[in-house]
């Protein structure tokens, strides 16, 4: 690996964080969130380390299987189930746990073929208006699915769309307790910042997914700085050049940036071919040579430019954080105006990773 960038995984943070969680929700079970490869982490890279886990859940059927190939025996749940009917063999030959969310999806598994029933989890729409039963059709839908023999264990399962909201559950549980009216069944409504949050609706299983990889479900740190997460992924690079620029001086593509006095700036290998946010502006943190700077002008397809007054005896082969430990991927997605679920997922193929235990 010649170009000095490079994506760690910290697994020791990784089992860290599902401690967190087990902390935070002592008598629900968990089901580690693994869908988008791991949130961009790599699900083979990284399931070990979460195999202390209750369950698994995704959405990917090759990555189900590739979980049992691997060796995982426990529970897998697909979140939002089969997307064709021809997979239910597959969900039966791998004995995953399938939501249902849709009349097409309980007929489809009334007419499967099976060796054996699967466990199934009713998706109720608790206001987010994505997928999921309305409250008041939830009860006729399970009546209707504890007449299919191919329906084993059932359990109610719902998302927030604001669980990072002081008040941000209080309309969907309504929902979900009127959908819950007189049926005794175990539910999953925690996502992690109803996990981190909101303790009324741990229930039976919770579902972290951000908070497993340390970062936070609010997009903003400070939220979750006291609660022991740690980082998962950290992505390096170094400095691989110096320009002295002059008052009046830009960088980059659209001469973005402009220099109110003579500068020294540094040149990153590391571009939005990589997985860096292009839309990030000048301003956002970045750490170099062990101290806190910023970025200047635009990124470019593989490197970028940051400023080097804070740090003057950086020069090239100097390291660079874009993200990790000291900079957090949550300051670096609000500075670019989006989330850290976002630049996690989107690290580049060509970015080499390695794991540290």
């Amino acid at each position: 690996m010649s170009r000095p960038v490079v994506a760690t995984l910290n697994l020791s943070a990784l089992r860290n964080n599902l401690n967190i969680v087990r902390q935070a929700a002592l008598h629900s079970r968990v089901w580690s969130v693994v869908k988008a490869n791991a949130y961009g982490h790599g699900i083979e890279r990284v399931w070990s380390a979460l195999s202390d886990t209750d369950g698994f859940a995704m959405l990917n059927i090759e990555e189900a299987i590739l979980l049992r190939e691997r060796g995982w025996k426990g529970p897998i749940l697909m979140l939002e189930g089969f997307f064709h009917a021809d997979e239910l063999p597959l969900f039966d030959e791998y004995r995953l746990t399938t939501s249902l969310h849709s009349n097409w999806q309980v007929k489809a598994l009334a007419k499967a073929k099976l060796n054996a029933p699967l466990d199934v989890y009713l998706k109720i729409n608790s206001g987010m208006n994505r997928l999921g039963f309305s409250p008041d059709r939830v009860h006729s839908i399970w009546q209707q699915l504890r007449l299919i023999a191919n329906v084993g264990q059932l359990t109610l399962m719902a998302h927030f769309a604001d669980a990072e909201q002081h008040d941000g559950i209080v309309e969907p549980m309504k929902r979900i307790e009127q959908a819950a009216e007189g049926l005794d069944c175990p539910r999953s409504v925690s996502n992690s910042a109803a996990t981190l949050w909101h303790p009324e609706a741990h229930y039976d299983w919770v579902r972290p997914g951000i908070i497993l990889y340390g970062a936070s479900p609010s997009g903003q740190w400070c939220d979750v700085a006291t609660s022991g997460l740690q980082p998962v992924m950290s992505l390096q690079s170094e400095i691989i050049g110096v320009q002295n620029l002059k008052a009046g001086d830009t960088v980059g593509y659209g001469s973005r940036y402009r220099a109110d006095a003579e500068q020294r700036i540094g040149i990153v290998a590391c571009g939005y071919a990589d997985g860096y946010p292009r839309i990030a502006p000048t301003g956002t943190p970045v750490r170099v040579d062990g101290v806190l700077t910023h970025i200047v002008g635009a990124i470019s397809m593989d490197m970028l430019t940051v400023d080097l007054t804070p740090c003057p005896n950086a020069g090239i082969g100097s390291p660079v954080e874009l993200w990790g430990n000291a900079v957090k991927i949550d300051d670096v997605a609000q500075a670019a105006g989006t989330v850290g679920y976002e630049l996690m997922c989107a690290l580049a193929p060509r970015v080499p990773v390695v794991t540290t235990s």
